[in-house]
């Protein structure tokens, strides 16, 4: 049999009142084998779903049903028959078979069960990712982070961004500090980037005028927790002649899109995970730094002053204050000290103490960060100097600034806290296929 011929379809792309007498073959693995002495049923799964395969001992070849009721859970088959409705089965249908091909045969036991039957902890999950990706509730996951990045590049590229990609090899930290991965570069020290940040500013000098970049980022904190990971995907974009309130807007517009996209077109994933997803309403609520400061220190749990940035429990606090106030679960904190902000971030020309920066906030974390950009050269080179860095060390950064930089902004959006949040997730390594954290190098 040729290879284009051992499917036709998936199993959810079947009707059964339209197939007729039309015959049809599923591909997939063996999910589960019930043999119940007369009767044998093999449930084939796909990436859409589930399929019913019957067969009847008194009804079928006796060589077949014997062959069927043998087959071990996760072998890969290709079934070719019949399709008969049946409102119990998967889909609505069963496919009564003329042939059954094993195209590779699994090991027993298996790593994990793929059943959902019977769970397993995260990193027997991980260290087997291949076989985990075979559950329901995983793969579900996955079909919705590819409808996220999906949804992301229809919006952005309709609202007139062109997509771009950076280097993730440079010479120098691209936001100051220290969290940054050394390599050997030939013979000399290079890292992995932080961000594409500084890409994005050369970018608009050159009159892109808007762009967007999905991409890896690697930060090297020493962080064990949930929502923390060495190497994560970032959404950025950067735009001209924009300030911050534009490029918020741009952000709340793009998240309401997105989970409208997540609704209209994976409602079947939704289902696996149990899960009715609420739109996000726009505007967005905006909070000054200081009145999220006031919200913290107003319920007694923390003491913050000013230029504290806001630690996880403060987070937590000002969102079950947002979320008992107005019922949603995203907003903005915005004008941020200028003194705990990267050193693009533009001040407030009329009280340069507070910056023209935004956090976008979830009830439970930060998901996005951003800020009109300083396009003054000597502006620039004064605030990188005032955070302790040396000027020269940003030349190729700093040369774009002097042949014509308009006024830019832009942010970058955590993908994997986007997909954890907006699907309840508890640990950000459920959203990522391969996670790298300070103790997963492999796989």
């Amino acid at each position: 049999m040729s290879l284009k011929n051992l499917r036709t379809h998936y199993t959810t792309q079947i009707d059964p009142g339209k197939i007729g007498d039309d015959k049809v073959a599923l591909a997939g693995w063996v999910h589960e084998v019930r043999d119940l002495g007369g009767i044998c049923f093999v449930v084939l799964r796909d990436r859409q779903g589930r399929a019913q395969v019957t067969l009847v001992k008194k009804k079928i070849d006796r060589e077949l049903f014997n062959f069927a009721r043998k087959l071990i859970r996760e072998s890969v088959i290709s079934v070719r028959g019949s399709i008969k409705p049946e409102e119990k089965a998967p889909n609505g249908y069963e496919l009564i078979p003329d042939e059954i091909e094993l195209l590779n045969e699994a090991d027993s036991p298996l790593p994990l069960d793929t059943t959902g039957k019977v769970d397993a902890e995260l990193d027997t999950r991980l260290d087997s990712r291949f076989i985990d990706l075979r559950r329901s509730r995983t793969n579900a996951i996955f079909r919705i982070r590819h409808e996220v990045l999906h949804a992301v590049r229809n919006y952005l590229a309709n609202d007139g961004f062109l997509e771009t990609s950076s280097p993730k090899v440079v010479a120098t930290a691209t936001e100051g500090g220290t969290a940054l991965f050394p390599i050997t570069y030939f013979d000399r020290e290079a890292f992995l980037n932080q961000s594409p940040q500084l890409f994005k500013q050369i970018l608009m000098s050159g009159g892109m005028d808007r762009v967007f970049e999905i991409g890896p980022i690697f930060r090297a904190e020493e962080h064990d927790t949930r929502r923390h990971l060495n190497e994560a995907t970032s959404i950025d974009i950067e735009a001209s002649f924009v300030d911050h309130f534009d490029v918020m807007e741009i952000l709340e517009n793009m998240v309401e899109y997105v989970y409208n996209q997540v609704i209209e077109n994976v409602p079947d994933a939704l289902e696996v995970l149990g899960i009715e997803l609420k739109v996000p309403k726009t505007p967005f609520l905006k909070l000054t730094y200081q009145e999220a400061i006031d919200i913290v220190n107003s319920h007694g749990e923390e003491e913050l002053k000013w230029g504290d940035d806001l630690s996880t429990l403060s987070e937590h606090t000002i969102g079950e204050h947002v979320f008992q106030e107005t019922g949603e679960e995203h907003y903005f904190i915005i004008d941020w000290p200028t003194e705990i902000k990267p050193f693009y971030a533009m001040p407030y020309e009329e009280k340069p103490e507070f910056s023209k920066s935004f956090d976008m906030m979830h009830r439970t974390m930060e998901l996005s960060s951003g800020a009109q950009r300083i396009h003054v050269p000597e502006m620039l080179k004064n605030r990188i100097a005032d955070q302790g860095l040396d000027p020269e060390g940003f030349d190729f950064y700093l040369r774009a600034f002097s042949y014509g930089m308009p006024p830019h902004s832009g942010w970058g959006l955590g993908c994997e806290r986007f997909v954890m949040t907006m699907l309840g997730v508890e640990n950000i390594r459920d959203v990522v296929l391969f996670p790298r954290d300070r103790r997963r190098l492999s796989p």
